[in-house]
């Protein structure tokens, strides 16, 4: 059902036939969510027919009844609120997720219904290969539980009472020793399932949670547990434990921590472990960690492990995930800003089949990066090992994909010793470091797809080096690079007797690649965009930064130029009603929208054309004649926003709020700043949300 619901010719099925399908015990889609979509797009494209044709819905809208709607996520359900033909069950679906919501985690079963517990059954099949609970705050042990039962199984009161002893251990402070009695419920195994996505699943107890994976999943690869605090280390190795064929495992965290890129982290075991009690949850318990020691040495098949965000991670953790995990082939640490550069370089070394590293933000310096360019111990028999000295059979030789984005720890030398080995590298960010042009122009890699160096002193000459030597590069990061605008002052490269201009740069990239994304800043100009033209045709992001300057003739011929544009953002330009008009005209798959700090005369006038496809929309220190009449026209023309930052409205008043919450129930990020009257007064909590004020 899931090829089916994607394929462009889903809306042609008969009404009779897809409600047979979605009544078929076999139905297999990933989540409630996705079947809603599906039919809500399928409803929406056979009413405009019929409507043409002078007929009645003739009850099509009871196909939504389908839907089980106390199983979508909150956000979700809320958005929909404003659909003509959802409304009624959206209201439903959040007062059932409300409901479900006051039941405590180990609540008793009867405190959800004495009668059909059908709506709070995840649907799955023998067919089912993914799982994806993601956002339904509402998820608890029990109603995982309930479905793994058979489909046929009534829940009467003896079984209801297994339930509930099944579930009481979950009283216990921490929960460490609950166990599911083996043979106490009738489960059924799904062998087909592979993946399980429960990120934001906070009511859902997670030791509970991998004892039911293990008994009924089997064949389970891949689990996403993101936005869940209290995944520990602990919890990894459980799972890996019960789970053991589980290669890829997420516990992201949506964090935007304050990074100081002067500092570096000399030891973080002991702050971390100085703080574990005064803090609810934390995933770098170091006692917990310790006591892994004494279940046994046990290596995992985790090949990839994500745990972007987790500042609170420290180096005992990672020292232990060093020990069961050292199949490691991708690893991200992204924001872990405990670490220590020592720590991420013993990891290196033991986890010796990594090809892919995100490091941003992180104390990833010389040390790591030695470790990277040193031969493999396992192959090598020198104990030690200093730079300039390559090595074909080092880590650095093989990666595939490097981001080290705002590593400030890593000097000019070592960067440099560490492009001249990493020949096999796809993608590569470098923003935000210490590079230079010398360190760039020893990169002998002929494969980049993505390549990020944006806020750095590379010039000119350096990149077009390797845009020439990379034809299949295809994401291009240049935002901030001064250098690139004045080529009389950057730095002399040996490989070239004279210095690159702009304009020669973005010709060789129009000659040369087939970008999909780009970010430009200095020396982006109207030019530029005529030499870049072969190579944007396809372009589906762009984002125009300080010191770009497209002019209005260039904004004018930019849906011609860059048909296929999804996002486009623009910084510090000179814009007008008139181009804004264009681009809303033009650029009808338009997804991301923002003008930054932009000059130029607009007014309500820019914002009068509906772009449903919208999805999210920055005005910052564009807008500052905004009012709250203003604010209800944009939620009515971008009704399926998801993501709103409004900056410096200053006529916004308390009322916005409750416009905002009304217009845009599906929001799942916000930024205000400079709303004056509105920042003192908003006191709307929207749950399920990421919000930012």
């Amino acid at each position: 059902m899931m090829w089916a619901m994607s394929s462009k010719f889903f809306e042609d099925v008969p009404y009779d036939l897809l409600l047979l399908c979605i009544k078929h015990p076999h139905l297999t889609v990933d989540s409630e969510k996705h079947l809603s979509d599906a039919l809500l797009i399928w409803l929406d494209s056979n009413i405009e027919r019929l409507q043409r044709s002078n007929k009645t819905e003739c009850g099509f809208s009871d196909i939504l009844k389908q839907i089980r709607i106390s199983l979508l996520p909150l956000w979700f359900a809320a958005g929909k609120r404003s659909s003509s033909s959802f409304s009624e069950l959206a209201n439903e679906s959040v007062d059932s997720i409300f409901r479900l919501t006051q039941v405590t985690p180990i609540g008793p079963i009867n405190a959800l219904r004495d009668g059909d517990l059908s709506h709070l059954r995840i649907r799955l099949t023998e067919y089912s290969k993914r799982v994806d609970l993601s956002g339904c705050l509402q998820i608890t042990t029990m109603i995982l539980l309930l479905s793994l039962l058979p489909n046929n199984h009534s829940v009467g009161s003896a079984l209801r009472k297994s339930i509930e002893e099944s579930i009481s251990n979950l009283e216990q402070a921490d929960g460490s020793k609950y166990q599911i009695p083996q043979g106490l419920l009738p489960t059924l195994s799904f062998e087909a399932v592979q993946e399980v996505d429960i990120s934001g699943c906070l009511k859902l107890h997670l030791e509970a949670a991998i004892e039911c994976f293990s008994k009924s999943f089997p064949s389970l690869r891949k689990v996403k547990a993101a936005y869940l605090l209290n995944f520990k280390t602990t919890t990894l190795y459980r799972l890996v434990q019960k789970c053991s064929l589980v290669s890829e495992v997420d516990i992201t965290v949506d964090m935007d921590p304050l990074i100081s890129s002067q500092v570096s982290v000399i030891s973080s075991s002991s702050a971390v472990i100085s703080l574990a009690q005064n803090r609810p949850y934390t995933v770098g318990d170091s006692s917990s960690v310790t006591s892994l020691y004494h279940l046994g040495h046990s290596l995992s098949n985790i090949t990839k492990l994500t745990l972007e965000g987790r500042s609170d991670v420290c180096d005992s953790d990672i020292q232990y995930i060093a020990k069961f995990c050292v199949s490691l082939c991708y690893l991200n640490l992204k924001g872990c800003i405990s670490l220590t550069d020592v720590c991420i370089a013993n990891l290196i070394r033991r986890c010796t089949k990594l090809h892919s590293i995100v490091v941003c933000h992180t104390s990833f310096g010389m040390n790591s990066i030695l470790a990277l360019c040193t031969a493999s111990s396992i192959l090598s028999n020198s104990p030690t090992a200093q730079f300039g000295k390559k090595h074909l059979d080092s880590l650095a030789a093989n990666l595939q994909l490097l981001h080290m984005g705002g590593c400030k720890c890593a000097d000019e030398a070592s960067l440099q010793e560490l492009l001249s080995q990493t020949q096999m590298l796809k993608s590569l960010c470098l923003g935000d470091t210490n590079l230079v042009d010398d360190a760039l122009c020893n990169f002998s890699g002929s494969f980049l797809e993505m390549l990020d160096i944006s806020n750095t002193m590379i010039s000119t000459a350096a990149l077009n080096l390797v845009v020439r030597t990379n034809p299949g590069l295809k994401c291009l990061n240049a935002r901030g690079c001064k250098n690139l605008f004045q080529p009389e002052n950057t730095t002399k490269v040996a490989k070239f007797s004279s210095p690159y201009t702009c304009e020669e740069l973005f010709i060789e990239l129009g000659k040369t690649c087939r970008l999909e994304e780009i970010a430009l800043g200095w020396g982006f100009s109207y030019f530029s965009l005529q030499g870049l033209k072969p190579a944007i045709l396809s372009l589906r992001a762009m984002t125009v930064g300080l010191g770009g300057s497209l002019p209005e003739d260039a904004l004018r011929l930019l849906p011609t130029t860059c048909p296929m544009l999804e996002s486009l953002v623009l910084y510090f330009q000179v814009i007008s009603d008139c181009i804004i008009i264009n681009i809303m005209k033009s650029l009808r798959q338009l997804q991301t929208l923002a003008f930054c700090y932009c000059l130029g005369d607009i007014s309500i006038s820019s914002f009068k054309l509906s772009m449903l496809n919208l999805r999210k929309l920055r005005l910052e220190r564009v807008t500052p004649w905004l009012t709250n009449n203003d604010l209800v026209l944009l939620t009515q023309n971008f009704a399926n926003l998801v993501e709103l930052a409004l900056l410096g409205c200053k006529l916004l008043n308390s009322e916005a709020q409750c416009i905002i919450s009304s217009g845009w129930p599906g929001l799942i990020a916000i930024h205000l700043e400079v709303c004056y009257d509105l920042y003192s007064r908003i006191w709307t909590i929207f749950l399920g949300s990421s919000v930012f004020f």
